[in-house]
């Protein structure tokens, strides 16, 4: 262990700092598609009865219509979140007329691109400027891809935390400065050891052969409908996934949040031909934002990005330069198919864990090298990860997985124990202990166990994902929510459709002189 992880664990494991562990937040967004009761995509509108996806703060939609988020608060204890997110579950799987919840980060059978509905958010400029996005994505990327779901994890210490660290290093510059270079060294760390996270909970090793709409490929035949890798982990987060070739090389190595700036800056600004012959309108009618490589800066792809809660009306990048970085969020957590929320707890202490460590640990800075090592090492990991044998390249030299697995979870042990001792259980050790069994076993990993789930019954992909979604299904209804749950959800629907209504209502202005203003405020001008 290095002597900064040391004496930062040292620090915050005293009685004096101890209890700040507490005061960090952790908030899950988890996508799922709405199919009907053959496994197809459901093409109907967003259900009435679960509001205005434009301003329902807990039930919106992401790409597509048929995509629903569900969106938790941040909250302290990450148990609470989930109990949260599960009363979400139980209220959305009464309202879904004849409708599922799709169990899998991969998607179910797709209908042909123009029949895959764009999500509408109504006809204020907001609600318009999100749909020209979207439109926009789908000419850049095509709409099978957006039509993959994921699970994002929201992570925070408290800023009380990062004062007391940055008084101990005796460092010289304000709060909100060491605040935000610290997250960005989190995420240096969370970029270098990320592949662990695909190992221990990538859960989409095999998908629909429809997905890929004649595509080239590699991967192998398991059934008439159905493609895999024998070692895959995560294909959503292969290059047959969520990926964008447009986009490689976009984000060199940062070390700083105003490179990182910099970087999203140009990429808003830079125009790209390829999008440039496609306009930004058609028959007077907007069809994406801008002809830019990134129509903002949402659009960048990451497995992790630095964020602060925006404000009403608000770009994201404002937020973050006006006011530094007030948490991460991870991005590459594929939906776990045995789960009915798509995470459990057990996984959630993890990350926590894993989380402090990457906050804690040295961090040291990155350069064109290493990112591409690191890259390189996820990218084997999703698509290779349970080979046996499988190498990756560490700092100094090649290394197998298992070994640097094991290695890391024994530096993670120390973060755990800390949790735990502030919690007075061993919640974060026993999820530790889960873990350490698959780096021993990978038939334990979750993609092995839906391949196994596959071969063992002879089912399809899209078998498999029908067979979970009706067990969540019913695992949900067995659960109603009380009369008071249930009333608050339905209040808030309620509430966010009047929102909505009223926002249209008053809405002034032109919308083509609304969409240029948007685009014109690039990070650049923003920060300075």
């Amino acid at each position: 262990m290095s002597n900064l992880f040391t004496r930062r664990l040292a620090l915050v494991a005293s009685d004096a700092h101890r209890s700040l562990l507490n005061q960090g937040r952790r908030g899950i967004e988890r996508e799922t598609l709405r199919v009907d009761m053959s496994g197809k995509l459901a093409i109907g509108p967003h259900p009435h009865a679960l509001g205005s996806a434009l301003t329902n703060a807990q039930i919106t939609t992401d790409y597509s219509e048929s995509l629903l988020e569900f969106i938790t608060p941040a909250e302290h204890d990450v148990a609470t979140a989930l109990e949260e997110l599960d009363r979400i579950h139980r209220f959305a799987n009464t309202k879904l007329d004849h409708e599922l919840l799709w169990s899998q980060s991969m998607p179910c059978t797709l209908p042909d691109e123009e029949d895959i509905p764009i999500a509408w958010y109504g006809t204020s400029h907001i609600g318009r400027i999100k749909y020209v996005y979207r439109r926009g994505l789908a000419l850049r990327y095509g709409k099978a891809m957006q039509c993959i779901a994921g699970l994002h994890y929201n992570y925070s210490l408290s800023e009380d935390l990062w004062r007391v660290l940055k008084n101990d290093e005796k460092s010289t510059v304000d709060d909100k400065t060491y605040q935000s270079e610290s997250y960005i060294a989190l995420i240096r760390n969370f970029q270098r050891y990320s592949w662990l996270l695909m190992y221990l909970f990538g859960a989409s090793p095999a998908l629909s052969t429809h997905f890929l709409r004649g595509r080239e490929h590699e991967l192998e035949t398991l059934s008439n409908d159905t493609l895999y890798l024998p070692y895959a982990t995560s294909l959503r987060m292969s290059d047959l996934g969520y990926q964008n070739n447009a986009q490689a090389g976009l984000m060199p190595p940062y070390n700083d949040l105003d490179s990182y700036m910099r970087s999203l800056s140009r990429a808003v600004r830079q125009p790209y031909p390829a999008y440039e012959a496609i306009g930004t309108q058609r028959d007077g009618e907007w069809i994406q934002l801008n002809t830019n490589l990134l129509q903002i800066e949402n659009e960048y792809y990451a497995t992790i990005r630095p964020k602060r809660v925006i404000n009403s009306g608000e770009r994201p990048v404002e937020a973050l330069c006006a006011r530094g970085v007030q948490y991460i969020e991870v991005r590459c957590m594929d939906i776990d198919p045995f789960e009915p929320l798509g995470i459990n707890l057990e996984t959630s202490r993890f990350l926590d864990a894993f989380l402090l460590f990457c906050a804690l640990d040295d961090s040291p800075l990155t350069n064109a090298m290493t990112d591409k090592r690191n890259q390189e090492n996820f990218a084997l990991v999703v698509k290779e990860g349970r080979r046996p044998g499988l190498m990756l390249q560490g700092d100094d030299s090649a290394i197998d997985l298992q070994t640097w697995g094991l290695q890391l979870l024994g530096k993670i042990q120390a973060t755990a124990a800390l949790l735990d001792t502030q919690r007075n259980d061993q919640q974060h050790t026993q999820a530790l202990a889960t873990q350490k069994e698959k780096l021993l076993n990978p038939a334990l990993t979750p993609s092995a166990r839906v391949l196994a789930a596959l071969q063992t019954t002879n089912k399809s992909f899209e078998e498999f994902g029908l067979q979970q979604s009706l067990k969540h299904a019913e695992y949900f209804r067995q659960r109603p929510l009380s009369a008071e749950e249930n009333s608050y959800f339905e209040a808030l629907a309620k509430t966010s459709i009047a929102e909505q209504h009223e926002m249209e209502r008053t809405q002034t202005g032109d919308f083509h002189a609304f969409v240029l203003a948007y685009s014109q405020r690039t990070p650049r001008q923003l920060c300075d």
